[in-house]
């Protein structure tokens, strides 16, 4: 019989679960979007049903253009309002973080922190024809560019240039257009329960996964903490840049659109892989479950029984292959009293 997950990880199980219990229309978090991502409520939902697991943060996987915060730290005039460059698969919020009292702070090397924001969040396949799609959010959008969040110049590329030209060094802010894969963190109580989680993500193609909090620093056993992501499918492409409070687009419409509509191809294949690990991890669960058996069906043996058993039986194999050879020797020996009787 398996053990008991450690007190600590019952205790915060229970807190997230009792978090998750509340109506979608009442639930709120950290991330951007507020609430947990319907395309994988059930895989949630199947994981914390799980003794030794509960999730801790998620995104089913976006879409997403977002405007980098600023460089340079610059003082508030007033109370002022913290960046929103956090990345809700991470749990961090729509807050600055590190900053000094009265100051806003720097934009990370890839431009979260120091004011940013999104402009345009999906977290779903985008239509690509705007014109005919009856949904509210894009029948009043006559162009990527408008949907996207952006401005276009007139004047072409000639103006876009000019306009960059005139953004002073270091002031730069650009825009990014983003598709993130299915970002998943579970809390495990154990190691094999986290070994098991591993296993199947990186076999359904979530190659970039991996665990923290191997060993444990106190008498309870180690926890681990499984991350589940995948950088292949991610796509990221600068789009625009700030200029004078204005958001401006540096592509072309047809560049926009071949952007959307490879992000839907990733989404297709982010579906599949997220589905291939729903499957893995109910089949690993029924392997891990009392009725797991072993090869042939017998009764399923732990590596320490396995290594003992296949010891004694090569120490069996070699003392019949012993005795094989001393009968087929007996055998062989001629008899000396019928020698002796030959002329």
């Amino acid at each position: 019989m398996p053990n008991p997950p450690p007190l600590s990880f019952q205790h915060k199980k229970s807190l997230i679960l009792a978090k998750l219990s509340v109506p979608i229309s009442e639930y709120d978090d950290l991330s951007p979007k507020g609430s947990i991502d319907i395309g994988i409520r059930e895989l949630i939902d199947e994981i914390n049903a799980t003794e030794g697991c509960v999730t801790t943060s998620s995104c089913a996987g976006r879409v997403s253009v977002f405007l980098e915060g600023r460089r340079k730290v610059e003082a508030l005039e007033g109370l002022g309002v913290g960046g929103e460059g956090g990345n809700e698969g991470e749990g961090n919020g729509n807050v600055d973080e590190g900053g000094l009292e009265g100051e806003r702070t720097n934009a990370g090397v890839g431009g979260k922190g120091g004011g940013g924001r999104w402009l345009f969040v999906s977290h779903d396949p985008v239509p690509t024809v705007l014109e005919s799609q009856g949904q509210s959010e894009n029948e009043s959008k006559s162009s990527w560019t408008e949907l996207l969040g952006l401005q276009r110049l007139e004047g072409g590329d000639e103006a876009v240039q000019r306009e960059m030209e005139s953004v002073r060094d270091g002031e730069m802010r650009l825009v990014h257009f983003k598709f993130e894969p299915m970002i998943l963190h579970v809390l495990t109580a154990s190691l094999p329960q986290a070994q098991l989680v591993l296993s199947a993500a990186l076999q359904a193609g979530f190659r970039e996964s991996g665990a923290l909090n191997l060993t444990s620093s106190t008498t309870e056993p180690a926890t681990p903490m499984v991350g589940i992501r995948s950088m292949g499918l991610s796509l990221e492409s600068v789009i625009g840049f700030e200029s004078a409070g204005r958001e401006i687009c540096m592509v072309p419409e047809w560049q926009l659109k071949h952007l959307v509509e490879v992000t839907n191809q990733r989404f297709v294949e982010n579906g599949k892989r997220i589905e291939r690990f729903r499957g893995l991890l109910r089949e690993m669960g029924k392997c891990e479950g009392k009725e797991r058996r072993g090869d042939g069906g017998g009764e399923w043996e732990d590596k320490e029984a396995r290594r003992e058993r296949k010891r004694a039986e090569g120490l069996k194999r070699a003392e019949e292959l012993r005795m094989g050879k001393e009968v087929k020797h007996d055998d062989e020996m001629p008899d000396l009293n019928v020698l002796d009787q030959n002329p």
